[in-house]
């Protein structure tokens, strides 16, 4: 083998390795970004409420809480959550002048799980506001249960499937179950 194809040899048996380190190092970024191990300290919502824990202040309706927490976007004291991926019937108030049927009882449901209590809050990283500024989240009881799931479970709420989330087969389950038990709004 003459020294010029030596050189050539050994210049493309570097650059294949060089390639390959290239790879598995993409490879691992990807994989390390997915798990959320490159965050040091996350911007923005996902940094303040994700997976972190709150009191709660007040039960607004079925599907809206306030925690206790400064929200900065709104420039509030406390800031509202919307159970992501779920509908409650409406309670009375600026949309309509009388409740929806079972919004009482989706209310006081909501309230006899959390009410005064600490909930952790799961957000997704696609869509972390509603359109009226409120915080979407699942939402962790104390002891581990999702609130939006308990919600359809017991026929007090529907799955709202218009935005892709990390529990959207959950929650359809869920509320398969409800109607299948004609529990709630599925009871008429």
């Amino acid at each position: 083998m003459t020294a010029r194809r030596r050189r050539r040899h050994h210049r493309f048996r570097r650059s294949r390795w060089s390639a390959l380190f290239l790879i598995v190092i993409v490879i691992a970024l990807v994989i390390a970004d997915r798990q959320g191990w490159l965050l040091v300290e996350p911007a923005g919502a996902m940094g303040q409420y994700h997976g972190r824990t709150f009191q709660v202040v007040r039960i607004i309706d079925g599907d809206t809480i306030e925690i206790e927490a400064f929200d900065p976007e709104e420039q509030r004291p406390t800031t509202r959550v919307r159970l992501w991926g779920i509908n409650c019937p409406e309670t009375a108030g600026q949309s309509s002048p009388i409740a929806e049927p079972w919004a009482d009882e989706a209310t006081k449901l909501t309230a006899a799980l959390i009410e005064n209590s600490s909930v952790t809050l799961r957000l997704e990283p696609s869509r972390l506001r509603g359109r009226y500024g409120r915080i979407l989240a699942h939402v962790e009881t104390a002891d581990g249960k999702l609130l939006n799931e308990l919600l359809l479970e017991a026929g007090l709420a529907k799955a709202d499937e218009r935005w892709p989330h990390s529990a959207l087969r959950r929650y359809a389950e869920a509320q398969r179950r409800a109607q299948d038990a004609d529990l709630g709004v599925w009871s008429q």
